[in-house]
């Protein structure tokens, strides 16, 4: 055992607005949180990222480094945000190079979505899909890759 590392999951280093909500076990750190945010169980929150007030972030989420959600979003169980898009073919460690992602104000995404690109606000991205271009106009959008089902 002397070989093994153990690190725990921990809430540090975060600005946090009125009565925001975490469950524990979370990894949130270096981040900012707004009035009222929920962050379920299981959930990783990575530092320079921003979760606007009464937004719920559920279960087994993973939000990455330098992504910006807007207010009064839900984003579902199993959500994954990418923004190293492996351009190189391998992990890029600069993370200046690494995408910049938005969500709008009242953006919903289902669960097990991956989202990879931002996406403007009152869009609903289906559950499972995977958003690998800006969604620039309010709509459901479902598929892999997410595509326009309807206008909202």
């Amino acid at each position: 055992m002397s070989n093994l590392r153990l690190l725990s999951a921990k809430v540090v280093d975060i600005q946090c607005g009125e009565r925001v909500t975490i469950i524990e076990p979370a990894n949130v750190y270096g981040c900012k949180l707004d009035d009222d945010v929920f962050i379920g169980p299981f959930v990783e929150v990575q530092k320079n990222t921003r979760i606007g007030s009464r937004t719920k972030v559920q279960s087994h989420s993973f939000i990455c480094e330098y992504v910006d959600i807007g207010t009064d979003c839900f984003i579902g169980h199993g959500v994954m945000f990418a923004n190293d898009l492996f351009k190189s073919g391998t992990p890029d460690a600069d993370s200046d190079s690494w995408q910049r992602i938005t969500l709008g104000d009242k953006v919903t995404v289902g669960s097990n979505a991956t989202v990879m690109a931002s996406i403007c606000s009152g869009a609903v991205i289906g559950a499972g899909s995977v958003v690998t271009k800006p969604i620039l106009e309010k709509g459901i959008y479902a598929g892999n890759p997410a595509r326009k089902l309807r206008s909202l």
